[in-house]
């Protein structure tokens, strides 16, 4: 047993989905998770950036004391692998866990792959999945639209701005008749409906926030590791009062600690 907390984090809200899943699996972790919101969205920074923005974040949760952390982030999971894997904290991201999911799905059919511009672009997702899947065609598209929108709240399947925002980006999705899409940035797993209701029930979503949580999951209790009181604690760079109204939502109650301010960190 070991009580010490998990470590989550991502650029924002996106992150949320990951602590929502990890809960279900253990619910008597104790979970830090820190939404880096003066910073959104990761999606548009520099691959130098981002490798600075990784360290810093692993540093900020290493400094409460975690056992472990998961980069709840695609964009940082994609562009920064080798620093989260040689932390001297244990660490993982969302990119092995979700596409070794994406490789299990059976049939012929074109796999199709959603993002930030800056994951699609360092192409690591078509890699792996390309490996697992040789003969399958991939469809990967950026979708830079989808996180400003869930950050300032539009995530019902009925709000028209995201329903329009959704139908432009996923239409190379439906044109290539896909029979799976992996979501790739934990904020997509939020607009799933809307997503499901525009392509239809015949396509599978594979969530990297899910994947990602039932493997880190697995670690702790492969390695004794599981234990705590279900406490959650947030830090937030934004502002903790729109953390807590956005939240809510994303976690489907108003039953959760205030969020703690950090300093916005340089890069």
């Amino acid at each position: 047993m070991d009580k010490r907390p998990v470590g989550i984090f991502d650029s924002g809200f996106g992150g949320l989905t990951a602590v929502k899943a990890l809960r279900e699996l253990l619910p008597d972790e104790d979970i830090i998770y820190f939404a880096d919101s003066a910073r959104v969205p990761y999606g548009a920074k520099t691959p130098t950036q981002l490798r600075c923005i990784a360290k810093q974040d692993l540093d900020l949760l290493s400094s409460y004391g975690v056992k472990a952390v998961l980069a709840a982030c695609g964009t940082v999971s994609s562009n920064t692998a080798d620093i989260i894997e040689s932390y001297p904290v244990p660490a993982m991201g969302v990119i092995k866990s979700v596409v070794k999911v994406m490789g299990e799905i059976p049939g012929s059919g074109a796999l199709g792959v959603i993002a930030t511009d800056a994951s699609i672009k360092s192409g690591v997702y078509q890699r792996e999945l390309g490996k697992l899947c040789p003969d399958r065609e991939i469809i990967a598209v950026p979708c830079p639209a989808f996180v400003p929108l869930i950050e300032s709240g539009h995530i019902s399947p009925d709000d028209m701005e995201l329903r329009d925002a959704v139908s432009a980006s996923l239409k190379p999705m439906k044109e290539g008749r896909i029979q799976a899409l992996l979501l790739g940035c934990t904020h997509f797993g939020i607009i799933s409906e809307a997503i499901r209701q525009y392509l239809g029930d015949g396509v599978t979503l594979v969530s990297a926030a899910d994947s990602a949580a039932a493997d880190i999951a697995s670690y702790l209790k492969d390695n004794s590791l599981t234990g705590g009181g279900g406490r959650l604690r947030f830090l937030t760079s934004g502002s903790p009062d729109e953390f807590s109204a956005v939240a809510a939502k994303f976690l489907g109650t108003t039953e959760f600690p205030g969020p703690e301010h950090v300093p916005v960190m340089e890069v």
